[in-house]
């Protein structure tokens, strides 16, 4: 016979889990130094979240991004969204691991639509500012600029469970029956 249900008390540490890989993205998307734009051939040119990077083959000429305002926006609003998850993380752990505290949950879901918004509005300013200033032939989005946006889609998903959590306490704490949503006899 194969049954199939959803085993709720595993929300308790696939939700955490899931912040952790948010961080870990997110981590890589600031730290990358190998760019978030290259040019069409990625031999030319390459900008990343700090500096810009012009040359060929091994000689390269590399200015600060900081220079500039919009690239200060974008990193200090990329910095917050990381200790805001940060924070957000280390609450969900002590919320749903050590104890179950289902009042904390809204609070991470709302620290976590917290995120979703400084990220997006990173992540779009980046690509406007970057096509008026610097923009000088034809560009792809590497993969750091892929992992932001992954890092900021966890935390959506994760802001909705967070959100629905509570309505399931019986369901968490495993004193609710399992609902099957499939039987076959």
């Amino acid at each position: 016979m194969f049954r199939c249900g959803i085993a709720y008390p595993r929300c308790r540490w696939i939700v955490p889990l899931l912040l952790l890989f948010a961080i870990i993205f997110d981590i890589i998307a600031i730290a990358a130094t190998s760019g978030w734009v290259e040019d069409e051939e990625g031999k030319s040119h390459y900008t990343s979240m700090w500096e810009e990077c012009r040359g060929r083959n091994d000689t390269w000429d590399c200015r600060s991004l900081m220079d500039y305002t919009w690239a200060q926006a974008v990193a200090a609003l990329m910095i917050i969204g990381l200790i805001i998850l940060i924070i957000a993380f280390i609450i969900s752990c002590l919320a749903l691991c050590c104890t179950l505290n289902l009042s904390l949950l809204p609070l991470i879901g709302a620290m976590l639509i917290i995120v979703v918004v400084i990220q997006i509005i990173a992540l779009i300013i980046y690509p406007v500012k970057f096509n008026e200033e610097l923009f000088e032939g034809h560009y792809y989005y590497t993969w750091a600029y892929g992992f932001g946006w992954g890092a900021t889609i966890l935390c959506i998903g994760c802001a909705v469970l967070f959100c629905c959590l509570p309505r399931y306490e019986d369901e968490l704490t495993g004193l609710a029956k399992t609902k099957y949503l499939y039987s076959s006899a």
